[in-house]
């Protein structure tokens, strides 16, 4: 008879070593040695892959977890591909020079971050992704931010503050529906819970951004600003005609059809603006699809904004994406976060330890997981039980596995959201998040209100039956996780 391997979850320590050594390579990599992240996370599948073969697992399986994962992700490639052919068309198109163009004439620099935050909030409102807001709002304000000399990283977290935020408090949002349906509540009742924070945090932030504004507003040379807008003349068909392509995509966006299609149209109204109004080479403007734009202005800044996008632009982004899929995907088989999460369940025992060790298992989904729907799908996974146990509503559990893991998806330089954010706003991950300001107040203003018992909602614990029940569940799945 064949003997059967027996598969067992990893201890605490052989978690903390194999994510240690993935941490300081990471660090490392990025930081003093300025290797690519890519080659971290490729060899970090191994050294998961290694305690995954010590625990009892074959090789075979942890290829198909890691393959997987990559797959269970694959919509987010797509949709990075399709939005730097948006961004290479939309330039050599004259949509974004246009959108600048009017901006630095419109937007007072007193209130340019306060009007960047709330721009990029209803735009992710509107269509419900952040990262459309991003591609489309978000590279319109960095580009006039610079133009008015206030710094990248502190526009762009004016930007993702703006963007995560609307993508937050919108029903059509992907992350609003997952995080309500893996903890088992009404997407509107999830909405209803966030709101009370989110409104509280808003309005912080709102005012941390308008008094920095103010401090910025005495530093603008003028000048500056009108050889720009010269430059811009001089170098596009500046009309309002290219405001069209921007409100078709935004309102197919709003109407909730897929965004890979919205946006890969975005890009073909691109090209006929290329052609059709700045009179581009047919064959040049459909180029600009899949390489960067080239323009040789002679105004650094115009230079710097403009020579980007394209395809090919998002290549290496595209390899951490499914580096880190996998490694996510590794993660879940071995279960590691399942024992991290035990670790949390002993010091439970309150709404403020609640809502702290949500947060955390969520930020550490993203940490390892490398993906804001890892997060979103092994937070509540996790922490359920929980909030039955101490007799909190779910929509609690929704709320603060939304927060931990949405709102801080954009920190990680090596998940999705960091490495798509940093393409698409040109910022290097750790120099915008400090800016994030929404998403630190955010989560400090939820803790604080957690311990205080504000904006808790509380249910009858569940009995003891229902506990068992949970556990055998949790073992069930604990078991096909290994097998």
């Amino acid at each position: 008879m064949e003997k059967q391997t027996v598969v067992k979850l990893p201890s605490l320590m052989q978690v903390l070593v194999a994510l240690g050594i993935f941490l300081a390579l990471a660090f490392s990599f990025t930081a003093k040695l300025h290797l690519p992240i890519q080659l971290a996370l490729y060899i970090g599948w191994f050294i998961i892959m290694g305690l995954g073969i010590k625990l009892g697992h074959d090789y075979k399986s942890l290829e198909k977890a890691a393959t997987k994962g990559i797959a269970n992700g694959l919509g987010a490639v797509l949709i990075l591909l399709a939005v730097g052919a948006l961004v290479g068309t939309w330039i050599a198109g004259g949509i974004v020079p246009t959108i600048i163009y009017y901006g630095l004439k419109a937007i007072h620099p007193s209130i340019f971050l306060l009007a960047t935050m709330i721009i990029c909030s209803l735009t992710a409102l509107a269509t419900g992704t952040s990262w459309g807001a991003a591609g489309t709002a978000g590279i319109a304000m960095m580009g006039i931010g610079q133009g008015l000399g206030i710094p990248a990283p502190m526009t762009a977290g004016a930007v993702l503050s703006g963007c995560y935020f609307g993508d937050k408090m919108s029903p059509l949002s992907d992350s609003v529906i997952l995080a309500s349906s893996m903890s088992n509540v009404e997407i509107m009742e999830h909405i209803k819970g966030m709101l009370p924070i989110a409104l509280i945090s808003y309005v912080i932030t709102a005012i941390l951004f308008t008094v920095v504004g103010y401090h910025y507003s005495g530093n603008v040379d003028m000048t500056q600003v009108d050889s720009v807008i010269k430059a811009m003349d001089q170098q596009f068909v500046i009309s309002p005609l290219s405001f069209i392509p921007v409100v078709i995509v935004l309102v197919l966006l709003a109407l909730r059809l897929p965004s890979f299609p919205v946006i890969t149209l975005g890009s073909l109204l691109g090209i006929i603006w290329a052609v059709m109004i700045q009179g581009m080479d047919p064959l040049v403007a459909f180029n600009t699809a899949w390489a960067p734009f080239s323009i040789s202005s002679g105004v650094e800044f115009i230079d710097a904004i403009l020579n980007r996008g394209g395809m090919s632009s998002m290549l290496g982004s595209v390899a951490v994406i499914i580096f880190g899929l996998g490694f996510g995907g590794l993660l879940d088989k071995v279960g590691v976060l399942q024992t991290i999460a035990r670790l949390f369940e002993k010091r439970v025992n309150s709404a403020g330890s609640l809502s702290v060790s949500t947060i955390a298992t969520a930020f550490l989904g993203n940490v390892f997981g490398s993906a804001m729907y890892v997060s979103l799908i092994l937070t509540p996974k996790i922490c359920a039980k929980n909030y039955d146990r101490l007799g909190y509503q779910r929509k609690n559990l929704s709320r603060n596995a939304e927060f931990g893991g949405t709102l801080t998806s954009g920190m990680v330089p090596w998940s999705d959201n960091g490495i798509y954010m940093a393409s698409i706003l040109g910022v290097a991950t750790l120099s915008y998040a400090p800016f994030m300001w929404l998403s630190f107040v955010c989560i400090i203003v939820t803790i604080v209100c957690s311990f205080m018992g504000w904006f808790v909602d509380r249910c009858p614990p569940a009995s003891a039956e229902q506990l068992a029940q949970d556990e055998e569940e949790e073992a069930l799945a604990v078991k096909q996780l290994t097998s």
